[in-house]
């Protein structure tokens, strides 16, 4: 058990500048490499992970105007908008004007797209067998990446 006397001493500034001490960095390459891991695991389905992304958003609720998508996926218009127009070129979704506002794009899955549902429920166990780990430990550390966001964010963050 250690000494609580004898707390360890601050790092210096040569050690708080090292590569392997910044969580920017761990969170990063840990993003790079989750992304790597969905790669094969997506190619079979013909998307790609952003894509599948907002696939996820769909499945969970259809019809969604496009400004919804980007603020759940954090995404602004100029990144979502062509990664919207390949999805609907592979004819999973649709893109159409809101009657009640012209100005507003709604986002329709396809029948093909409902589809691809049932072939893509392999994917969260295939990636929980591949992270490994207790399940209880994964859930942990989403939540803990959630209130991390928030508090980058500055939102109030929920109990």
């Amino acid at each position: 058990m250690p000494d609580p006397t004898h707390a360890p001493s601050p790092p210096g500034p040569d050690q708080l500048l090292r590569l392997d001490q910044q969580l920017c960095f761990a969170l990063y390459a840990s993003s790079l490499a989750m992304t790597k891991l969905y790669k094969p695991l997506l190619a079979p389905l013909g998307l790609t992970y952003p894509q599948y992304l907002v696939m996820l958003v769909l499945w969970e609720q259809d019809d969604r105007a496009v400004h919804e998508l980007g603020e759940l996926l954090q995404l602004d218009s100029g990144t979502l908008t062509p990664l919207l127009k390949r999805l609907e070129a592979s004819g999973l979704i649709s893109r159409q004007r809101d009657q009640a506002d012209e100005r507003r794009v709604r986002i329709r899955l396809t029948d093909a797209g409902q589809r691809l549902k049932q072939a893509a429920s392999s994917i969260p166990v295939s990636v929980m067998c591949q992270v490994g780990g207790e399940l209880d430990a994964m859930v942990e550390l989403r939540q803990r990446l959630h209130a991390l966001r928030q508090r980058l964010q500055g939102q109030p963050q929920a109990n």
